[in-house]
């Protein structure tokens, strides 16, 4: 019979989510486990954000360095493939996990390697590698934060021809001659980008009408006329419907009968939960679905279990994932304590409102794009009923922008809404506006009349001035 051992929480997935929803519980005074069956960190440390960024930051410096008199000259040659591979692999600390684990180790959280699953209520069986079996035991919460995996499409013989996801894509030793890429989010121009810049012909396939379609239209645009100029082709209105491998070359068939080919393929068509093996018809639940939470991330219908992260389909984003872990684990701790009112209010600290309000996400392309809160589009979808207004300015107008590099290009947004004169949403897309993002993040989760931001004073000449710009033809 399988020893059970207790503890106060138990979370199912050893991510930067996990990790941060047993830190929490730690923090409160409770006692934690935590399952991981591949490697503690998750996907973000050594398959997405970090390899992701430590590709594009070469490629990104070089670009930026283009832009400056005295010093285009002496980056004109390629950038070094093997040098650009080994930083991006230290960054990854070579895909071993013993950094992490130290980690956990430090804070107190107890870690099992294996496949977790929920066994009933409150319960999760661990199977590790060699058939053992260990049953956990939850006395307050377990929470799901066991992300996502790439979405490939239904085509015949796909897996036949290895296709790269994401985790190829950022992960790859070589650089291929010739390159497909498949979708047009963040992952596909992302890693357009990065491949286009180490060498590959990249050629971007999108099925809709352009990049980056969460975003206002001018960042796709933008991103879109810098792939084409930097060398990729961007075709849009196109889908992939059948693809083969021969001799290690890849065909990918088009709907208008057209045939293409690569030396490698990567799809980039969305992201699935990693719900489908972890016990969830032993509550009652659908196995491989969305967990729908409510703003403590509680699974609705539930009074022990959480869903964190990806895995609640809110915000696909690690920094919003642990932007949620930090607000369950304050909610868990505060059941576990039996505070009788949760502050569940709309700002409050058991409440994950920025997910529905104030999201920032920076897409690392040369121009970078960035966004916070609403985009127009959402802000006419989905705030129905308000007032806005949309004012745009011109970057390339900004003193501290044509500093930072000549020929500068781009573009800013801030969605105001007008019946209590606040930020609903702010985009910018040029070189460098990822450091700008938490400025429009701020205003837009403090909710800062437009007023107050007039006495915000950006420094002179810095890109921020375009702050300045925006509230001046909003003022007219």
């Amino acid at each position: 019979m399988t020893d059970t051992r207790t503890y106060d929480v138990v979370v199912i997935g050893a991510g930067p989510v996990g990790e941060n929803v047993a830190d929490r519980a730690r923090a409160a005074g409770l006692s934690a486990a935590i399952v991981e069956s591949e490697l503690v960190g998750g996907e973000c440390s050594y398959w997405a954000c970090m390899p992701s960024k430590a590709l594009l930051r070469p490629v990104i410096a070089r670009a930026d360095a283009r832009r400056v008199p005295g010093l285009r000259q002496a980056v004109e040659g390629p950038l070094d493939a093997a040098a650009v591979f080994a930083h991006r692999d230290g960054f990854t600390s070579h895909w071993k996990d013993d950094g992490q684990v130290g980690w956990l180790e430090g804070v107190g959280v107890d870690l099992y390697r294996g496949h977790g699953r929920l066994a009933g209520a409150r319960k999760v069986s661990v199977t590790g590698k060699d058939g053992s079996e260990q049953l956990l035991a939850a006395r307050h919460a377990v929470a799901v934060c066991t992300g996502t995996r790439a979405a490939l499409p239904d085509l015949p013989g796909l897996a036949d021809v290895k296709p790269w996801t994401s985790r190829e894509a950022t992960a790859s030793d070589h650089v291929p001659g010739r390159l497909l890429v498949v979708g047009g989010g963040v992952v596909a121009v992302e890693m357009a980008t990065a491949w286009q810049a180490l060498g590959s012909r990249v050629t971007v396939l999108v099925r809709g009408g352009g990049l980056l379609p969460r975003m206002e239209p001018f960042a796709g645009e933008l991103v879109g006329q810098a792939l084409t100029e930097a060398g990729a082709e961007v075709r849009s209105g196109v889908s992939v419907t059948a693809v083969t491998r021969d001799n290690g070359t890849v065909r990918a068939t088009l709907d208008d009968g057209s045939t293409l080919e690569a030396d490698e393929i990567l799809f980039a068509t969305g992201r699935a939960p990693r719900t489908d093996d972890i016990g969830l018809d032993t509550v009652g639940l659908e196995p491989g679905s969305w967990l729908d939470v409510d703003d403590s991330l509680r699974v609705r219908g539930s009074e022990w279990l959480y869903a964190v992260g990806d895995a609640n389909h809110r915000a696909l984003l690690t920094h919003q994932g642990k932007y949620q872990a930090r607000v369950a684990g304050a909610a868990i701790a505060a059941r576990a304590q039996g505070v009788p009112l949760l502050e569940t209010d709309r700002w409050g600290a058991h409440a994950a409102t920025a997910d529905h309000d104030a999201v920032p996400q920076v897409v690392f392309t040369d121009p970078e794009a960035a966004s916070a809160g609403l985009t127009l589009a959402e802000a006419e979808a989905e705030a129905a009923g308000r007032r806005v207004r949309a004012v745009d300015y011109d970057m390339s107008g900004v003193a501290g922008a044509s500093l930072y590099g000549e020929g500068y290009r781009g573009r800013a947004r801030m969605v105001v809404d007008l019946d209590r004169e606040v930020l609903l949403g702010v985009t910018f897309v040029g070189p460098g506006v990822g450091e700008l993002i938490h400025s429009a993040t701020m205003a837009v989760a403090g909710e800062i009349p437009v007023d107050r931001l007039w006495h915000a004073v950006p420094a002179y000449p810095t890109i921020s001035e375009v702050w300045l710009r925006l509230l001046e033809t909003y003022r007219g």
